[in-house]
């Protein structure tokens, strides 16, 4: 069985470098980033197994529940939005 390519530094990294503090975990922009830290780790490992299914239909939650929240940041928040787009080098 395969471990989570999550450590507790790493998320904490995550939610400090975009939620502000590290146990800011609620905040939009820190749950956009957790997401697409784990879109890019799932599209990686597709890459090489082509056949896995079950780990493409999650990652096409995945980046449906990201294109939401992204969606609510860009109505309520703009600026942040923008800034968080160039931050994690999404296109828009």
């Amino acid at each position: 069985m395969q471990m989570s390519h999550f450590t507790a530094e790493k998320k904490a990294n995550i939610f400090k470098t975009y939620g502000g503090s590290a146990t800011n975990t609620g905040s939009i922009e820190a749950q956009i980033a957790m997401l697409t830290e784990r879109i890019n780790h799932i599209s990686a490992h597709l890459k090489s197994n082509k056949k896995d299914f079950s780990s493409n239909r999650g990652l096409m939650s995945m980046v449906g529940r990201r294109k939401r929240l992204l969606t609510y940041l860009s109505h309520n928040n703009l600026e942040s939005y923008r800034g968080l787009l160039e931050k994690l080098g999404l296109r828009k």
